[in-house]
């Protein structure tokens, strides 16, 4: 239906409205579309402004202009929301379809740019500026007007399906404006590019800007055109491959050879099948798949799939082997042969193996060690599975986030697998095995599901007899393995699963413990890692004293040993040189080798001024010293706190600075001061994000110290959580944090009393190096940290 009987078609009779100025049109703003001088498009109108303005258009037999907005997703766009230039349209068509929708069809005339928007009518409407067309012909734009050319009709010659007739339509345009307009329309650009070429008034930038977009879209095309060339021939050859495969086949079994081939593989898998002693229901499974194999042409993508299927099947040990009893006194000894100390753990394990013995086939709890890095984790299990007699094999799970890799790829999937755990049961070679899942507080999620949930089913004595991996889709028994877990930190694993194990924390060692152990294992390993015999080096006793105060400080012995390696290297480009030994390293031959000490003592520095207490932190690798620094300047009573501090901290030195405040006439405080100073708490090291309570008595003291200028003692080291009411509340960690703070040098420790069952597993060296100080308030923190206020100077 043409334009001039559109109001026939239904549309209802728009209320008299006032006549536009001769330089003023209706304006109809759209969305992601750009209309061209010279170009027909389709617009459908939604928006009751836009409708009355398109039916003002068709009833006064006026053109309408065609605005894009800057932002597509708002509704009711303003002036202000639209772009200023646009296209002059002459409304060709006006149908309103059965379903309500208002539909135009419009035919771009000239671009214009709108000068001012008027308003008394109900659309928008715009007095406008028209832009005609520059007719100038130079030798430039000719050159500029016939390149476009080409490259417009080369971009259509390389579209898949172009109708001949765009290219004659092309090639029968004769003005540049026109050309390159046209050109643009047709491409497959953003529509704010579009938006860009049509505020290109300039005719010679419009065609370069066009020229530039048209040689990248060529270049695109082109390649598309090649891609899709080789793919062609990629599956050419894919289907030349199978036909010459049929044929070998054809020609085998002409000469007798291809079945008997494949007839010799069926017999010896049925027989594999017999001898792997599996259970009825995986049998009946394999022996289904066997006879599927045995009646599909060895071509078939299939076979390999299902051949490889039956290898898996074959491969695993369903049978579970004889199991010898376990020797407790050489589980013993074993433990203590492995590690040095950990006593309380080691009384764990045997207790574990001990019910391992007397009830073979019960359901023993799965042990999580839980620790900093470096502590022996690892080893641990695979000291159990030496005093247990059984094979050991670890499954790292950190940054596991696929459930597949747990339970496995279904079979539909090109390159399925069994999950991790199946793998791991093949590699051991034995139903029985001790597994260690390594890292299970690194366990993440993701779109591909959740391996936490999953690892529910394998840990679980109830449920994993049963296990069912994706690509067997058989059941396969786990409980007969020994599983043992590892992890750094037991707030990262989630509850559920660490319900079904028994975590056993193992704290870092100190100094002593590090001696000896270095002693024991670290030297000698480090000798048979880098070619050494013990005669050929001496590291001396003093030495390694150092290498452990001066350039590791760490929960574990990674580092150390890592030190210990760097120290023996040094020997060993000696030796090879053709020095005799042996080669004696002294600690005052450290620094040549190791470089400068990479540790020292801060204590003393850092608390020789009112206002700098020494607090202790955990840390997931262990303990560390954490130093609390407060000052004050004139001010109106601010509490500035840096150091990057976690919103528990900033609660606790705002609990800290309430407390002084409270007892401002104890500590001999003016109580007006605070109102007249800024207080700036620092914690440095404020790149590292630190957070918890137990910083509170260090916070409480840093600022007494600040008020009442008198200094810390530079030997004692805090830790405790405070309440409102002056209480000192126990916190966790204590172990590693005493083993910090004897670390460095501290001799002192305040701690709360309520913490005096974390000390039981103290070691003797420990206990002897420092002094502890039980805290039940905050007072006696105070008598016990704070030095007298130095006597004033006599002039």
């Amino acid at each position: 239906m043409d334009a001039p009987k559109a109001q026939e078609a239904g549309n209802p009779a728009a209320p008299s409205t006032p006549p536009l100025p001769a330089d003023a049109i209706a304006v109809i703003p759209v969305r992601e579309m750009t209309l061209f001088p010279g170009v027909v498009l389709p617009v459908t109108v939604g928006r009751p402004r836009s409708i009355a303005a398109a039916q003002s258009a068709v009833r006064e037999q006026r053109q309408v202009g065609i605005l894009m907005q800057r932002d597509s997703e708002q509704a009711e766009p303003q002036p202000i929301d639209l772009h200023r230039v646009g296209t002059v349209a002459n409304v060709v068509r006006y149908v309103t379809a059965p379903d309500g929708t208002h539909h135009l069809v419009v035919q771009g005339d000239e671009r214009f740019q709108a000068v001012e928007f008027l308003t008394g009518w109900p659309f928008l409407v715009a007095r406008v500026q028209r832009i005609a067309e520059a007719e100038e012909r130079t030798p430039e734009i000719e050159a500029r007007f016939l390149n476009l050319q080409r490259q417009t009709v080369e971009a259509l010659e390389l579209l898949p399906q172009a109708p001949p007739e765009m290219i004659v339509a092309v090639q029968s345009v004769r003005s540049p404006g026109t050309l390159a307009d046209l050109a643009t329309a047709y491409m497959d650009l953003k529509p704010a590019e579009k938006q860009e070429i049509l505020e290109t008034i300039d005719v010679s930038a419009r065609m370069d800007k066009v020229s530039a977009l048209l040689a990248h879209r060529i270049e695109v095309l082109r390649l598309s055109q090649e891609i899709g060339r080789q793919t062609k021939a990629a599956l050419d050859e894919r289907q030349r491959e199978v036909l010459l495969r049929e044929q070998m086949a054809a020609i085998q079994r002409q000469l007798g050879e291809g079945e008997q081939s494949k007839a010799q593989d069926i017999a010896e898998l049925s027989e594999a099948v017999a001898k792997a002693d599996m259970p009825k229901e995986v049998e009946d499974q394999a022996r289904k798949e066997l006879r599927r194999l045995e009646r599909m042409p060895e071509a078939s993508p299939d076979y390999g799939m299902t051949r490889t299927y039956l290898d898996w099947l074959i491969e695993l040990p369903w049978k579970l082997p004889e199991e010898t009893p376990i020797d407790i006194k050489e589980a013993r000894r074993i433990l203590d042969e492995d590690h040095y100390g950990l006593d309380k753990i080691k009384r764990r394990i045997v207790e574990f193996l001990a019910v391992r013995k007397l009830a073979p086939s019960g359901k023993a709890p799965i042990l999580c060690f839980v620790g900093p890095p470096g502590v022996g984790k690892t080893s641990l299990g695979q000291s159990i599975a030496r005093a247990m007699n059984r094979k050991f094999v670890r499954v790292s799970l950190g940054g596991v986030h696929d459930e597949a890799e747990i339970r496995g790829h279904r079979r539909t999937y090109i390159g399925a697998l069994p999950g991790n755990i199946i793998q791991a049961i093949r590699k051991a070679g034995a139903r029985n095995c001790v597994m260690m899942l390594d890292e299970i507080d690194k366990l993440g999620s993701g779109i591909q599901g959740d391996p936490r949930a999953a690892m529910l089913e394998v840990l679980d004595p109830e449920q994993n007899s049963a296990f069912r991996d994706n690509y067997l889709a058989v059941p396969f028994d786990l409980s007969r393995v020994v599983f043992i877990t590892t992890g750094n930190v037991i707030d990262q694993i989630p509850g559920p699963l660490r319900d079904r194990m028994e975590v056993i924390q193992l704290s870092g060692y100190s100094a002593e413990e590090k001696f000896n152990i270095a002693k024991r294992y670290l030297v000698a390993r480090q000798l048979e890692a880098n070619g050494l015999k013990a005669e050929q080096v001496v590291l001396d006793d003093d030495a390694l004293r150092d290498i452990i105060g001066l350039y590791t400080r760490e929960a574990g012995v990674r580092n150390l040993e890592r030190e210990i390696g760097k120290a023996l290297r040094n020997a060993a480009v000696r030796i090879a040189e053709g020095e005799a030994g042996p080669i004696h390293i002294g600690s005052s031959g450290l620094a040549g080798i190791l470089g400068a000490p990479v540790f020292e003592s801060e204590v003393a520095m850092r608390t020789s001024v009112p206002g700098v207490a020494t607090g202790l932190a955990w840390t997931p690798v262990g303990g560390d010293i954490l130093f609390i620094e407060a000052t004050r300047t004139a001010g109106n009573g601010k509490l500035i706190l840096t150091g990057q501090l976690g919103e528990v901290m900033r609660e606790s030195v705002q609990a800290a600075l309430s407390i002084v405040k409270n007892r401002a006439g104890q500590l001999g405080i003016d109580a007006g001061i605070f109102e007249k100073s800024d207080i700036h708490v620092h914690v440095p090291a404020g790149a590292i994000p630190k957070d918890g309570p137990s910083a509170g008595v260090a916070m409480f003291i840093a600022l007494a110290s600040l008020m009442t200028e008198r200094p810390v003692r530079s030997d004692t080291a805090m830790t405790g959580e405070i309440s409102l009411r002056g209480l000192v509340l126990p916190v966790g960690g204590i172990k590693e944090k005493l083993a910090a703070a004897a670390r460095a040098g501290v001799k002192r420790v305040m701690l709360p009393a309520r913490n005096k069952k974390d000390i039981e597993d103290l070691s003797e060296e420990t206990r002897r190096q420092l002094e502890l100080i039980w805290l039940e308030r905050v007072e006696d923190a105070l008598g016990a940290a704070l030095e007298e206020r130095p006597a004033a100077a006599s002039a």
